[in-house]
């Protein structure tokens, strides 16, 4: 979605005024962005991630099914709804254009009223998605990403790193003797601890790309890309202390101060390095962490 908030479309023609008029049609509900051919159409769409593509058949080198291809063939673009808009009005370009996987075909001349139609009603679809793939990726009860989520970013994360031949730290957090605090408090205040945790661990990250999850139970997970294991130590010491510095507030006014044992490894991930045993590494740190007294950090090199 685009940043002022709307929905965003991209207008795919070589034609000027076929542009001008689907902008006309579609600017005051959408973000518009624009391509002139199909090499534009893939750059502008790798930049902005339309929730559309209204894609033109007939332009001059990349035709409109080789740009489709191309899109469809990137995994940052694949899964963006792409509506041909051709003056290709016969069945067998329609049939092609739909067995291909496009998610719609409207034939110029264009219905404004049609346009508005179709391009609403993949709109609609995408929102629901995304509201869907949300909640399957949230926690609900810290709104950070969940396991499932972890388990995404992690492998597109090994992918990148091993390619770019950087470094991917892991840190693996539990937070110290939450059995007794719930014993002790309920697991009402056990909730407002994991909260706390969370937003905590979510403060202490200072760059976009760093991401933190709920791992289960107590535990939480930050991956650090592009962080040696010098910077994780650093990181998972940040934490740390942020935590232990935080008294939590609780029933009837109350407050506690808890604690959190962290396990971090780093690795520069190559075709022999196994991401399980990557992990499992951190939780093996992690293990180290709470045997040798908790409220601490403890690092395996991979």
């Amino acid at each position: 979605m685009a940043d002022s908030g709307k929905n965003s479309v991209l207008i795919v023609d070589d034609e000027k005024a076929n542009i001008i008029a689907l902008t006309s049609i579609l600017g005051q509900d959408y973000t518009v962005y624009a391509a002139k051919n199909g090499q534009d159409a893939i750059q502008v769409a790798k930049k902005f991630l339309p929730d559309v593509v209204l894609l033109d058949i007939l332009m001059p080198e990349i035709d409109g099914y080789e740009t489709f291809c191309r899109l469809k063939n990137d995994v940052d673009t694949q899964s963006i709804p792409i509506i041909f808009v051709t003056g290709l009005a016969n069945v067998e370009h329609e049939e092609k254009g739909l067995d291909l996987g496009a998610s719609d075909y409207i034939c110029k001349p264009f219905t404004p009223s049609i346009v508005r139609l179709r391009v609403r009603n993949q709109i609609k679809i995408v929102n629901q998605i995304r509201i869907i793939n949300h909640l399957s990726t949230t926690d609900q009860l810290t709104g950070v990403p969940n396991r499932r989520s972890f388990n995404i970013q992690v492998n597109k994360e090994w992918g990148r790193t091993m390619r770019d031949k950087t470094p991917l730290s892991l840190l693996l957090l539990d937070i110290d003797r939450f059995k007794s605090f719930n014993d002790t408090y309920g697991h009402q205040q056990g909730d407002v601890v994991l909260q706390s945790i969370a937003l905590s661990l979510t403060e202490s990250l200072r760059r976009s790309s760093d991401f933190v999850a709920r791992w289960g139970g107590e535990e939480f997970a930050v991956l650090l890309p592009n962080t040696d294991l010098n910077g994780a130590l650093e990181i998972a010491e940040r934490i740390r202390r942020n935590v232990e510095k935080s008294p939590i507030t609780i029933a009837n006014g109350q407050t506690a101060i808890v604690t959190v044992s962290i396990g971090a490894t780093s690795v520069i991930p190559t075709q022999e390095c196994c991401q399980d045993a990557f992990i499992c590494q951190a939780d093996k740190a992690l293990y180290a962490a709470k045997e040798s007294g908790r409220n601490r950090t403890f690092r395996i090199e991979y």
